[in-house]
């Protein structure tokens, strides 16, 4: 499994940070907060250090309920949420790629909770998070 490279709990994940990190992907970053700005103004998010896994994280949530984490790596970032089985319905009916439906489907089960994590090297592959965001808008 690869680790995250923000692992530095004095090195604050700022842009210049990410910048260097996310090299060709940083443009994608840079889009997906804008989507979110505009689309979700209502999210809010952060960058914490989390002293288990060694590494800063980005959580974003809508009040209380966390919407996704998203880990950054060299030239990609991921995003990962995490819904209850009770979603799986509505993720199978989606528009999402089958390889993340079956992702999400034979996932290893938290619970009754299973993840979801996205890998975005590209523009297209916000296309699967925005899915998720918007499945994740319409659970109650």
């Amino acid at each position: 499994m690869e680790k995250p490279y923000l692992k530095d709990p004095n090195e604050y994940p700022n842009d210049e940070v990410l910048g260097k990190l996310l090299g060709d992907v940083k443009d994608t970053w840079f889009e997906f907060f804008d989507y979110l700005n505009k689309e979700y103004p209502e999210f809010k998010g952060e960058w914490r250090y989390y002293k288990d896994g060694q590494s800063w994280l980005y959580k974003l949530v809508k009040k209380k309920k966390t919407i996704c984490w998203l880990t950054v790596y060299p030239n990609k970032f991921e995003t990962t949420f995490y819904f209850p089985d009770r979603a799986e319905e509505v993720i199978c009916n989606s528009t999402l790629s089958p390889v993340y439906i079956d992702k999400f489907v034979t996932g290893k089960r938290y619970g009754k909770t299973r993840g979801l994590t996205i890998a975005i090297c590209e523009l297209a592959d916000l296309e699967h998070t925005k899915i998720l965001i918007d499945i994740k808008e319409k659970l109650k």
